[in-house]
């Protein structure tokens, strides 16, 4: 197995200098946390320890971030204006005070609340026009209010007065949808078919989905509302909401237990029939949709209410996962979202040693199949922070992986 900290090495050896990093990128993915600069400055910035080269090329990235990302329209936090908030948000917590952008970070929140109160806006006006359901870009961890509210959360946690107003936002928008279910069995974040903005056409059920995944799924929702509790920060009917999504993933749950990517329209308007589920096609052991991300909700959840049985159903799914060869997971690559690194941030973030060893030791065979990848979601950067994390967890208020809603 190669040493997962000479893979950490090179890789930052590889991005140091951003225009070398980013030569092969596209200028839409050049500004995205995903695959560009945002990713690449949030490495560096998370693995400086006060050295100050890195710190300086950790700027140097967001600054050409920002040149990169002028003109682009408003997004979650993995694509334009978001993804750089939220990369100098998180990646800022791990620099001394003195070299913090100070003025940058309260733009940051500050654009980020914008967003914030403009979609919870948005699902006002929605459900105030009798819109059945929503949409992904609303909700959801890459694009909507789970993931942009994380990341105002941990702005709150870091003193950005700015943040205020859109976490709030956030909450409540996500409380209220979580607990207006529609007819049929419907939660509030069933997706009508035709407005599954990313998927190709005919191949999702023409009564729509509920998913369930971290990244599109209610379970970056749940997180978020479970982790701001625990933070001390609530809404009306947020502790309701909690429960209400928590057990409906109980309610879904195949044997294992795992989950299916999503439940059919034609699906929920029946009783839960566990065939049905284990036999639904999709990813099931990934960070992105899959046991990893909704384990994490469960955990989240299982503090945030003190209620044991979540804590321990949220073990037994990883006790699971581990129990079988990394080879047989539904895994891509090295990656965060869909590959072994996602499964190994969980892992040590939920104290699982023999799953993080297990994924540590995959993510490190499998380093190099990332290519010239240098992203933070699917590239080289983001498994280089989950194998650094492994090695040596850093104790920070902010964490980076708050940005998958690990923490």
């Amino acid at each position: 197995m190669p040493d997962p900290l000479v893979l950490v090495e090179e890789t930052v050896a590889a991005v140091l200098d951003p225009e070398h990093a980013t030569a092969g990128l596209t200028p839409g993915a050049l500004a995205t946390l995903a695959d560009g600069l945002p990713g690449t400055a949030l490495l560096l910035a998370v693995l400086a320890d006060g050295d100050t080269a890195m710190i300086d090329a950790a700027d140097q990235h967001w600054n050409a971030a920002a040149r990169a990302v002028s003109g682009s329209r408003p997004d979650g936090i993995y694509s334009g204006p978001g993804a750089l908030a939220a990369s100098l948000i998180h990646g800022s917590a791990y620099l001394p005070d003195h070299r913090r952008q100070h003025e940058a970070l309260g733009r940051a929140a500050a654009w980020l609340a914008a967003r914030a109160q403009g979609l919870a806006e948005h699902q006002t006006t929605r459900l105030l026009a009798g819109c059945i359901g929503t949409v992904w870009g609303v909700y959801d961890t890459i694009k909507g209010l789970a993931g942009i509210g994380r990341v105002l959360l941990a702005a709150v946690q870091l003193g950005i007065a700015e943040a205020d107003p859109g976490l709030t936002a956030a909450l409540t928008a996500l409380t209220t949808l979580i607990t207006t279910a529609g007819d049929a069995g419907r939660p509030g974040w069933w997706v009508r078919a035709e407005e599954h903005v990313l998927a190709v056409p005919g191949t999702l059920p023409p009564s729509g989905t509920a998913n369930t995944g971290a990244a599109h799924g209610i379970a970056g929702p749940l997180s978020l509302l479970a982790l701001a509790h625990q933070a001390g920060i609530s809404v009306p009917d947020q502790e309701q909401a909690i429960a209400t999504a928590a057990h409906w993933l109980l309610n879904w749950a195949a044997p294992g237990p795992s989950w299916p990517p999503y439940v059919s329209g034609d699906d929920l308007a029946q009783l839960p029939d566990a065939e049905r589920l284990a036999a639904a096609p999709g990813r099931r052991d990934a960070w992105c949709y899959g046991t990893p991300g909704i384990a994490t909700a469960l955990h989240h959840t299982g503090r945030a209410l003190a209620d044991p049985v979540l804590l321990a159903l949220a073990r037994s799914a990883l006790d699971a996962l581990a129990r079988r060869p990394p080879a047989t997971w539904d895994t891509t690559g090295p990656g965060l979202c869909h590959g072994s690194a996602g499964v190994l941030e969980v892992a040590v973030r939920l104290d699982h040693r023999p799953l993080a060893d297990a994924a540590a030791r995959h993510t490190a065979n499998t380093f190099h199949k990332a290519g010239s990848d240098i992203g933070f979601l699917t590239g080289r950067a983001g498994a280089a922070l989950a194998l650094a994390t492994h090695h040596r967890p850093l104790a920070q208020q902010v964490q980076w992986d708050g940005l998958l809603m690990l923490a």
